[in-house]
């Protein structure tokens, strides 16, 4: 229950941060992605479940806020969250490649499935345009702050496993 609890503040103060700092600490109107990096994160440090409940919260935050069309956005974190829940097997706390190589592909997905859904079927047909100025400046500028993020999110994942196996072994 309480690692529920801090999930969802987590995720709350992300969204927070993503619509008031990193709005005004946005450069040509890009800003980080900072809910993909909660919903990565927790896929594949806690698996496909609780990576798929992270991306439907993180999705519905963002349809009810921002979305034009409400289940989008609930549907791509949530794939998204399950895709990387896949990979929980391969990691490792002191390993830091696999985060980001994870963390920038679930933000390009997010990207091209934004564009192919949401503006391509609508006749927007300028993908070089919208990859060169929206998709990939926003990868980096997510990669950027993943590298801070994602320390403190696996930080307090440690504290939290640490918690739990405390309290699981006196039970035994």
């Amino acid at each position: 229950m309480k690692r529920k609890f801090i999930t969802f503040i987590i995720i709350v103060v992300c969204f927070l941060l993503e619509c008031t700092v990193f709005h005004r600490l946005s450069f040509a109107s890009i800003k980080p992605n900072l809910l993909i990096i909660v919903t990565s994160s927790v896929g594949f440090m806690r698996g496909k479940k609780e990576g798929m409940a992270v991306g439907v919260f993180s999705g519905l935050l963002v349809d009810v806020f921002w979305g034009n069309i409400l289940g989008f956005h609930i549907l791509l974190f949530a794939v998204i969250g399950y895709i990387n829940g896949s990979f929980r097997r391969l990691f490792y706390d002191d390993d830091i490649k696999l985060p980001i190589a994870l963390i920038a592909a679930s933000e390009l997905i997010y990207g091209l499935a934004c564009y192919f859904f949401l503006h391509l079927l609508q006749g927007d047909f300028a993908f070089g345009t919208y990859l060169i100025r929206l998709i990939l400046p926003e990868l980096v500028y997510t990669i950027l702050v993943t590298l801070v993020l994602y320390q403190i999110i696996l930080q307090i994942n440690k504290k939290l496993e640490a918690e739990e196996q405390r309290s699981a072994s006196k039970f035994v």
